[in-house]
């Protein structure tokens, strides 16, 4: 019989219970932040079964980021605001002699014989340090995509009246009805074939 005056004692035994609820709920309700990735569709692996082709040096635009998050395009340095212009500039070069196997008949550049002789035969090169900040890196890789999307975009709108870009997220649309992705399948393949992303990425450096 409990002494007549002493404080009143506190049941304790559901307190093991209590806690666990509490773990359940937070670990629940709890959202875990996770870091924003690029979207890449890798191709299948397939054995060589010949030798690889010849790249002219002319044919491939160089981009270095250093660890200072400074970019070396074609061995000069640039801003990134730049980037994209200089990039569709070389992309849509159409450098091929007239007559020629390589030349490029929808071009609108320079026709420079020094830079590249058509876009399918274009490749964009990025190699950044090891110190580069992510962000650097991700807003490169934006400007890189978005200069191919708005030369596929000024085709698209030559041959379609409408834009690339709306037309693949047409097409990658779930609520698209086949009959309607069949006819852009087509379509998107043929703007991608005139200008064809070909991204390469160098093995990253140490730096300095």
């Amino acid at each position: 019989m409990p002494r007549r005056g002493a404080p009143p004692e506190v049941n304790a035994g559901s307190m093991a219970d209590i806690a666990f609820l509490l773990l359940i709920f937070f670990l629940v309700t709890t959202t875990i932040e996770t870091d924003a990735g690029l979207d890449r569709m890798l191709p299948p692996f397939e054995p060589p079964t010949e030798a690889p082709p010849i790249i002219k040096e002319k044919n491939i635009f160089t981009v270095n980021i250093n660890k200072n998050g400074q970019l070396l395009v074609e061995d000069e340095l640039a801003d990134i605001k730049s980037l994209r212009e200089k990039a569709m500039t070389f992309l849509d070069n159409g450098g091929a002699l007239k007559g020629s196997e390589e030349y490029c008949n929808y071009c609108k550049g320079k026709r420079d014989e020094s830079s590249s002789d058509n876009p399918t035969k274009a490749i964009i090169s990025l190699k950044n340090d090891r110190e580069t900040q992510y962000g650097v890196y991700i807003t490169v890789q934006n400007e890189i995509v978005a200069a191919y999307n708005e030369l596929r975009n000024r085709e698209s709108e030559r041959l379609y009246k409408r834009k690339f870009t709306d037309m693949e997220a047409e097409y990658l649309n779930p609520e698209t009805s086949p009959e309607a992705k069949e006819v852009l399948k087509e379509r998107v393949r043929k703007i991608q074939e005139l200008f064809p992303q070909k991204f390469s990425e160098a093995e990253t450096s140490s730096g300095n």
